[in-house]
């Protein structure tokens, strides 16, 4: 594994750096005292990138089939438009996670800030999967396309969610652990139990993400969780200009 230190190195020779690295043949690196340095990871198709420290937005953008690590907390972003692969983050995460992810998978041990998942879709066979151990922000799945989103709520005494979910889904399924009141969902958006042929597609995720996390998850039942999905694929149908 190539091992760089990154203190007071600017993103662009970080960078730089990598994918110097991942030409000539590099599939592993550790990067330490990152500290908000953005574009991490960005595009890489194959290989194992960690991270020690704070790295800045973007992480993981444009991801194509790589596993990335954050050892900390994840800033705005991450996840940004990525088509296939795996990001791991061990703390919390901030806003738009996830935003315009079509494939792969992003798991957040903490906490997520607003709008995650926004504009996510699934493309051909790949289909996207955000699951959040603690809580969501404001906006959770706007204008959600495809994919799952699960937020689990571990450890929390407070509502799990934000205001205004799902505002514009046409696609997709948001899962989410506990009962959530329908003053905070959107119009044109569903909420129904957990089936049973439902949720063994959603245990595997979570079997998944427990073991990339090194968790104990408690042992969740169907019950445990409410399905939110969109009642139409054309939420805005009938504004559109033709």
């Amino acid at each position: 594994m190539n091992v760089l230190d990154c203190r007071g190195m600017h993103y662009r020779e970080i960078n730089a750096r990598l994918e110097e690295w991942w030409r000539n043949g590099c599939r592993e690196a550790l990067l330490q005292g990152v500290n908000g340095q953005r574009y991490l990871g960005r595009a890489f198709s194959e290989g194992y990138l960690e991270i020690e420290g704070t790295p800045g937005d973007d992480v993981g953008i444009f991801l194509n089939g790589a596993t990335v690590r954050i050892k900390g907390n994840g800033q705005d972003g991450v996840g940004n438009t990525m088509n296939r692969g795996k990001i791991i983050v061990e703390g919390d995460a901030r806003d738009i996670v996830g935003f315009s992810m079509r494939g792969g998978k992003i798991w957040v041990r903490g906490s997520v800030g607003y709008r995650v998942g926004i504009h996510m879709k699934s493309y051909l066979d790949e289909y996207p999967v955000i699951i959040v151990g603690g809580e969501a922000g404001d906006f959770l799945g706007e204008y959600m396309a495809g994919g799952l989103i699960v937020i689990l709520g571990l450890g929390s005494k407070k509502p799990i969610y934000g205001s205004f979910i799902a505002p514009g889904m046409h696609g997709g399924t948001i899962i989410i652990r506990g009962e959530v009141s329908e003053k905070v969902v959107s119009a044109g958006v569903k909420m129904s139990p957990l089936e049973e042929h439902e949720w063994r597609g959603v245990s595997a995720y979570l079997e998944e993400y427990s073991h990339d996390l090194a968790l104990s998850l408690p042992s969740f039942r169907p019950s445990d969780f409410v399905k939110l999905f969109p009642l139409t694929t054309r939420p805005y149908g009938r504004i559109y200009a033709y």
